[in-house]
């Protein structure tokens, strides 16, 4: 059965898309940490990042880092966290969080209540950073 992730990228699921390419999507994630955490993901369904070949894997990291760039331009933090958990969605994904402390980045807390205008408007300032 494909992943959620899969899922997003066949377009059978809606996402708050970022960016993509042939191998590669950012999207929003929609249980957000902070405002602007965004998921990287291969569009090829591998479930552990570390089974990614070599190229796929430092392609992802190239990808990451853009899309990133981006999120530090656009939303207010000192830097954006990568953290790789790899337990919730059997899909290799980097999760790219906006912070200002450590406790941000602290996936145990609460997550953010976001409306579809919120989630649309920070889409649209990343991905206006991208340009």
């Amino acid at each position: 059965m494909a992943s959620i992730f899969t899922r997003i990228v066949k377009g059978e699921i809606p996402c708050y898309k970022i960016d993509e390419n042939d191998h590669y999507l950012a999207f929003l994630d929609i249980n957000p940490l902070e405002k602007g955490h965004t998921l990287v993901i291969p569009k090829q369904e591998i479930d552990y990042l570390f089974d990614l070949d070599d190229d796929l894997l430092a392609g992802m990291s190239v990808f990451a880092k853009k899309i990133a760039r981006a999120i530090d331009s656009v939303m207010d933090c000192k830097r954006v966290g990568v953290a790789v958990l790899g337990l919730e969605v059997p899909h290799a994904h980097i999760h790219l969080i906006p912070i200002n402390s450590l406790y941000d980045i602290e996936f145990s807390r609460p997550k953010l209540q976001l409306s579809t205008d919120e989630f649309e408007e920070i889409a649209e300032k990343i991905r206006g950073a991208l340009r």
